[in-house]
């Protein structure tokens, strides 16, 4: 995809790698940016920074668990500012607790951004972009949608579900001659990864270098893309030896001391 004259929109953009993402499209030549994020106050930083590049910043202040919200201002978008060529589902959220002792009011969280808000905005912006036979979605998962590991199960859970969900669609869209794309990037240094306890093997990458990988995968036309060596070992261990993965996740995941409290 050429993003060079393009308009885009990019979700989780007030932080982390959404944020990334959309100064690396600001770089490159996108000539308008929608950011969407609940944060407007970060939102309106980054325009700020984003503005001096010559880009075209619309700020978009929106909870993606809030269907109703999300279809008014996906339908203002496209009437304001559309077409938009490049969606980036870049929206999300972790909570890193032991099965035994999650909390059904975090799995929810995780369950309605992660997967139901992402689900919600594409269907939106998917059904425009057919009717004009032209897009390209890109589904921000996480090796952990390739690899799931002890304390991360919800999280997992719903990047496993981005990665079906992205391949179904690239089916089921090409007709339309939409692209859609999943972007898996491992540990990244952002607000949300330093509150974690760490798998001792993991070293973290860069919000930058993931963005710069999305725009090149997005050059050569791929179809997925990953991010960093490790990322490749992790896959190449799932696809050869799963068992001896397995057991490597168990031995370096990080120890908790809390014990689950059983109540009737």
């Amino acid at each position: 995809m050429k993003i060079q004259g393009k308009t885009a929109l990019v979700t989780g953009a007030s932080r982390g790698i959404g944020r990334a993402i959309a100064i690396e499209l600001a770089q490159n030549g996108i000539q308008r940016l929608l950011l969407v994020a609940r944060d407007a106050t970060r939102l309106a930083q980054l325009a700020t920074e984003i503005e001096v590049e010559g880009v075209e910043v619309v700020i978009i202040p929106l909870d993606l668990t809030k269907p109703i919200d999300v279809n008014i201002a996906v339908a203002k978008a496209w009437r304001d500012y559309g077409p938009i060529h490049l969606l980036v589902n870049c929206a999300g959220i972790v909570h890193q607790t032991p099965f035994l002792q999650s909390k059904m009011y975090q799995i929810h969280e995780e369950i309605s951004l992660n997967l139901m808000g992402m689900y919600t905005i594409t269907r939106l912006m998917a059904r425009r972009m057919a009717a004009r036979q032209e897009g390209t979605i890109v589904n921000v998962s996480s090796l952990m949608g390739k690899v799931a590991a002890p304390t991360m199960s919800t999280y997992s859970a719903t990047k496993f579900a981005i990665l079906g969900f992205t391949q179904a669609l690239r089916g089921e869209l090409s007709a339309h001659k939409l692209n859609v794309i999943s972007l898996l990037p491992s540990l990244t240094d952002t607000d949300m990864s330093r509150g974690l306890k760490l798998f001792s093997w993991v070293r973290a990458t860069t919000p930058k270098r993931v963005a710069i990988s999305l725009l090149r995968g997005l050059h050569r036309g791929d179809s997925e893309i990953l991010v960093g060596w490790q990322s490749y070992l992790a896959v190449w261990g799932q696809r050869l030896a799963p068992w001896l993965l397995e057991k490597i996740l168990l031995i370096t995941a990080p120890q908790w001391q809390e014990k689950p409290q059983l109540r009737g």
